[in-house]
């Protein structure tokens, strides 16, 4: 179960209340507020509070006292000209925070994004909840021979191999638990095991635990760099795990902020800038001059991406 029933509760008696403001809110976002958006097996993101909407934004650009202007088109078209010229300044007018559940080696690749405001589930106070991230076995995969940090998308483990990985991270997981359950003296529920003995601290035993223990957080950042987190990490090259919270978290910011999302989008995540040699060739490509990477400016790996950039043989 991603959430506790103790969480429910929490979430339900918190969307009972009910607030008058007069400050910028977005109705759509107002719809999911503290409602946990499920991700992995155990994980999950949740809006727990914002400041500010699309209008903040052309308000902090125009430096303005109204909420943008009345033509919609005009603020949406702002909004574009900021995001394609990094004007990023406005964007950093609207801030959003969640509440983030995720496994330990998500966690750490995380938080060197380090514009953000943190604060983590504390395993020198509290015990460690008995779950583990265990992958679905499509996601098991050798290291790609290409990507030196990453998996082979391709998958060329045998299902042999996956079923004995899967049978390995299920097994250390248990049993590094239940050693760490041992060290300290007491159970899940945090009762002792045995009254006649003192455990070891529990910011010793945490050291047991395996990465793919889940933690939690509160993660605060503004929007400008909430836009490059999802920029690196919703980008298809990412890590399988960490590229689905960014996606919903991508979800997520389409319904805060429309026209920055659409902005984002079309001049981020399906565009790309380009280099001046590559530029350069792109002018010679339209004029119907030849090419040739020795003489481009480009190294072997560029000339190779900007060939699968644009989709054209550029040596026929």
């Amino acid at each position: 179960m991603a959430i506790t029933q103790q969480q429910i509760d929490e979430i339900n008696q918190l969307k009972q209340q009910k607030s008058s403001t007069i400050r910028p809110v977005s109705a759509d976002l107002e719809q999911i507020l503290y409602d946990p958006i499920e991700v992995l097996d155990h994980g999950f993101i949740r809006v727990v509070d914002y400041m500010g909407n699309d209008s903040s934004v052309v308000q902090a650009a125009r430096v303005s006292y109204g909420a943008g202007t009345k033509k919609v088109n005009a603020d949406k078209g702002l909004i574009n000209y900021l995001l394609a010229h990094r004007h990023t300044t406005p964007f950093e007018m609207c801030e959003i925070k969640f509440h983030i559940k995720l496994p330990i080696f998500i966690a750490r690749q995380w938080i060197r994004h380090r514009t953000a405001s943190v604060n983590e589930y504390s395993a020198r106070y509290s015990i460690m909840e008995d779950e583990f991230y265990i992958p679905k076995i499509e996601h098991l995969a050798a290291q790609s021979k290409i990507n030196h940090q990453g998996r082979d998308e391709e998958g060329n483990l045998t299902s042999q191999e996956q079923i004995k990985v899967l049978d390995i991270l299920k097994k250390d997981s248990k049993n590094c638990y239940d050693n760490y359950l041992a060290m300290i003296n007491q159970d899940s529920k945090g009762q002792l095991i045995d009254n006649n003995k003192d455990g070891l601290a529990r910011e010793l035993a945490r050291m047991n635990l395996t990465l793919n223990c889940y933690t939690q957080w509160y993660w605060k950042i503004d929007l400008h760099n909430l836009l490059h987190f999802l920029h690196l990490r919703a980008d298809s090259h990412a890590q399988y795990e960490i590229r689905i919270y960014a996606q919903k978290m991508l979800d997520i910011v389409k319904k805060w902020v429309p026209f920055t999302y659409e902005a984002f989008i079309k001049n981020q995540q399906s565009g790309k800038t380009l280099s001046g040699p590559a530029l350069e060739i792109i002018k010679k490509l339209i004029k119907g001059q030849k090419v040739s990477q020795e003489d481009s400016g480009l190294s072997k790996r560029e000339f190779s991406e900007l060939h699968q950039l644009l989709d054209y043989q550029i040596n026929p």
